[in-house]
């Protein structure tokens, strides 16, 4: 026989019409978005750079579909995850190049965030209430964590030139870190949108999708609308704009950057380039470590690590470029790993010791040698940061000129009478490295911008060449112009 009490519940109810309060977790999240979108802002503000070739790309894709003239045929090769931004951004004109590149930034270092939550998570596992010494412990390895993540080889530039490598980082950092916190819709959302991004996302979130599936039923219709949006948005997009479905992987063939030979040691030996030795020995002896303790998260990461670096081996293999920058999501689950290993020898090295000793509590020993061992791996690693730090800096003074080179291109063609006018007077042309910026400039796709001189030359059509001088400013020639209005133009 079953009693039910009749009593009233006792839980306090908000009053009706009173405003409903943020959960902390919101509330934070909120916080820590402002306070990095401000940060993002001010970094912009300061560098005093431009995107890359390939963004001005992504950008130009925004407003052409706006104009609806999308083209995808010419470089960039098609990506479906800066277009879910650039579209959008489109809307707010000129703007659209700020809204992107505080939005690279902004996720780029929200990657550094995810990281250290997730070492800062595995440092405090598996004891249920951690004592302060471990909260200490986990706490500054994780902040060790998003600094070294910041330090891996050319994140600065990549970051600072609005690249999405970057940004695929933090999406698959915190689709790890929202798994561990048993956030798994969104573990997935984030998948899906870094699977936008890169391919190499793709077999790691199928295995996902397949686990979800089977495990959790109530999310098969949003793996079902994922995948189905992954599929349209990488084939179906340039199916309609461009001469194949897939062109992304043909125009990637022709990268005059791939591995001409020696492409499975050249592609490990791009990978190992990103990191220094002393942090590369520190996440071995963190798998070290894991395997004795029976960790299986962190071997789970370094064998999704491994099988990044062996698909992009293979994609290397099939005649891609095979690039440092694609293997930077393998980079940084391997400063993760290190990042386990200052936890754990924070955290457990004094109980260590204190297992050893008569009294058999935690000793001022034991916690003294974690933190000498913590400040000689950081200690080898300084020299590094250093010198890296100087490249950068070089690095910034020459994308800066590079900022004033472009800014030079939109005041000619301004003063030559604006892009209508410039655009009426037959084909553009260009050095190549700006094939894409001239195109954001004169508001059209990148297919109609040549970087061919004496072959347009010699067709005798209308052109107008606009080549960057040395010294800075632009030289622009019109050629073969029949239109009266073009005629004044400089020849």
């Amino acid at each position: 026989m079953t009693v039910t009490s009749s009593r009233p519940r006792t839980e306090a109810r908000a009053p009706e019409g009173a405003p409903s309060r943020l959960s902390p977790a919101l509330r934070s999240a909120l916080i820590w978005g402002i306070v990095v979108l401000a940060v993002s802002t001010g970094i912009v503000l300061w560098a005093r750079t431009r995107p890359g070739f390939d963004p001005y790309g992504w950008l130009v894709w925004g407003h052409q579909t706006l104009a609806g003239a999308l083209n995808t045929n010419a470089a960039p090769s098609w990506k479906p995850l800066p277009f879910l931004f650039t579209l959008p951004f489109a809307l707010f004109g000129r703007y659209e190049l700020w809204l992107w590149m505080i939005t690279c930034v902004a996720m780029s270092l929200g990657g550094a965030i995810a990281a250290g939550r997730i070492v800062h998570r595995i440092t405090l596992w598996p004891v249920s209430e951690p004592d302060r010494a471990r909260r200490y412990a986990a706490l500054a390895a994780g902040i060790f964590t998003g600094v070294a993540l910041l330090g891996i080889r050319d994140w600065w530039h990549y970051m600072l030139s609005s690249q999405s490598d970057t940004m695929i980082v933090a999406l698959c950092l915190g689709a790890i870190d929202c798994h561990l916190s048993g956030r798994r819709r969104w573990a997935f959302v984030l998948g899906a949108l870094a699977a936008l991004g890169r391919p190499e996302v793709w077999p790691f979130l199928a295995l996902y999708s397949i686990w979800a599936w089977r495990a959790i039923p109530e999310m098969r219709w949003i793996i079902g609308v994922g995948i189905a949006l992954i599929a349209m948005l990488w084939f179906g997009v340039p199916a309609i704009t461009s001469r194949s479905p897939f062109v992304a992987g043909s125009n990637a063939f022709g990268s005059g950057r791939r591995l001409k030979s020696d492409r499975v040691f050249g592609t490990i030996d791009r990978f190992l380039d990103l990191h220094e030795t002393p942090l590369e020995i520190a996440a071995l002896l963190s798998l070290v470590l894991a395997a004795l303790k029976r960790d299986v998260v962190t071997l789970v990461l370094a064998v999704g690590a491994a099988a990044w670096v062996v698909i992009e081996i293979a994609f290397s293999l099939h005649g891609w470029p095979g690039l440092g920058r694609y293997m930077f999501p393998a980079a940084a689950v391997m400063v993760v790993l290190a990042g386990v290993l200052v936890g754990r020898v924070l955290a457990d090295l004094p109980r260590w010791v204190a297992a050893r000793l008569p009294s058999g509590s935690p000793s001022a020993a034991g916690a003294l040698a974690g933190i000498a061992l913590v400040a000689v791996l950081v200690g080898t690693l300084v020299p590094s940061a250093v010198s890296r730090a100087r490249i950068e800096r070089r690095d910034l003074k020459a994308q800066r000129a590079r900022t004033k080179q472009i800014n030079r291109l939109s005041d000619t063609v301004s003063r030559l009478g604006g892009t209508a006018r410039l655009n009426a007077c037959g084909e553009p042309l260009t050095r190549l490295e700006y094939q894409t910026i001239l195109a954001w400039t004169l508001k059209i796709n990148v297919v109609k911008i040549g970087f061919k001189y004496g072959q347009a030359i010699r067709h005798g059509n209308p052109i107008v060449l606009f080549t960057p001088l040395s010294h800075g400013g632009w030289k622009v020639h019109a050629l073969h112009q029949r239109r009266p209005s073009c005629r004044s133009l400089p020849r």
